[in-house]
């Protein structure tokens, strides 16, 4: 990887902010995008006309590859400001290599650290201004990549586009979920893409999702593909459970699961917190038990967009588990300690906070646009 410091890109700023017409309080998840966006192009075996310009509609041709065959995938960030309102990234660098591992399996080529990175920090230290500083509110960042040859042939693309945008947002679920254990449809198998956050992914989940919906339902929690038999994660989130003194949460093994850098963390808070942390094959048969005795204690997921979601209902064919949310004491106190983190109010004690200085923005290559 090339060195940050060598980046240059080429920024033209809006010529003024979209921000005057918009409120941001209550604002809903990934619906406004902020005044700027990143765009980069893969051509010729390298990255070329990196810049930074005012977000605007793509002019492509109607044969470009990723409509036809789905070479597409994305990452999702968040950043927040501290108590003086500097603007702070987290763990940037976990979804930057995460990003890459999905462009392995989906065959395009990786992303340069300098590019991801410093146009990411360059991006919002322009649009830092978009940061909500309200709790439970950040800004979403979603850089993505997809083929972008004018071709209509199953291969690998030769020319790509990577882009970032930015989207100020309230919580992803306001309410504690009800989620429906899926035991006919499948969202990944050992030596598929699960793993990957690749476009398609999400778009074969929204039949079985649509399904449990109209059930009552907001999420489904797949299974495996074989049995239906052991728990993977949901829809939009990995799944932790509480069980007696231990948080035991799916593993990673099979590959048929995405390693959420949230559920990383706050499995890192879990040991903090003093639980016995298992990450291991989780039977659907082994939750009712533990719920029969009185041990299943708290379900929640984890996400960037969820962050720490409470669940209080959770259903396995006819049966069903209810939970008390508000009798709960560890998923509220994990989610406070990351928010806490995140807003600069506890110890960073992990380095999971990357600073945007204002610097970031090298003033010479600003161009304002009439």
């Amino acid at each position: 990887m090339l060195a940050t410091s060598s980046m240059d890109i080429t920024i033209s700023k809006a010529g003024q902010s979209k921000l005057r017409d918009l409120n941001l309080d209550n604002i809903p998840f990934g619906k406004y995008f902020s005044d700027h966006m990143l765009e980069a192009d893969y051509e010729n075996g390298e990255w070329k006309n990196v810049e930074i310009k005012p977000y605007q509609p793509l002019l492509l041709s109607p044969s470009i590859a990723a409509l036809h065959y789905g070479q597409a995938i994305f990452e999702g960030i968040k950043a927040y400001k501290d108590a003086e309102g500097n603007p702070f990234i987290f763990r940037p660098q976990d979804n930057f290599r995460r990003f890459n591992v999905s462009a392995e399996r989906m065959q395009m080529p990786s992303v340069p650290e300098e590019i991801f990175m410093e146009g990411m920090k360059q991006l919002i230290a322009l649009d830092a201004n978009w940061i909500p500083n309200k709790e439970d509110h950040s800004l979403y960042i979603r850089p993505f990549m997809f083929s972008s040859d004018e071709l209509i042939g199953v291969r690998p693309s030769e020319t790509y586009k990577f882009m970032i945008l930015l989207s100020p947002t309230g919580p992803y679920y306001n309410a504690p979920m009800r989620i429906y254990v899926e035991e006919q449809y499948v969202r990944a198998v050992p030596g598929g893409v699960g793993y990957a956050k690749a476009a398609g992914n999400y778009g074969a989940s929204m039949y079985a999702t649509a399904e449990a919906k109209k059930k009552g339902y907001d999420q489904v929690l797949w299974t495996d593909a074989f049995e239906h038999k052991y728990v993977q994660e949901i829809g939009t989130m990995n799944v932790i459970f509480i069980i007696g003194d231990k948080a035991v949460t799916p593993d990673l093994g099979a590959g048929t699961i995405l390693a959420g850098v949230t559920r990383d963390s706050a499995l890192t808070l879990l040991e903090e917190a003093g639980f016995t942390v298992e990450q291991r094959a989780i039977s659907i048969d082994e939750l009712i038990d533990a719920y029969k005795a009185g041990h299943l204690f708290e379900v929640f997921g984890t996400g960037t967009a969820a962050t720490i979601s409470y669940i209080k209902e959770l259903r396995y064919k006819d049966f069903v588990m209810t939970f008390n949310v508000d009798e709960w004491r560890t998923a509220p106190t994990i989610k406070k300690w990351l928010t806490d983190i995140r807003e600069g109010r506890r110890e960073d004690k992990y380095g999971w906070m990357t600073p945007v200085p204002v610097e970031a923005v090298p003033q010479k290559k600003q161009k304002a646009r009439k």
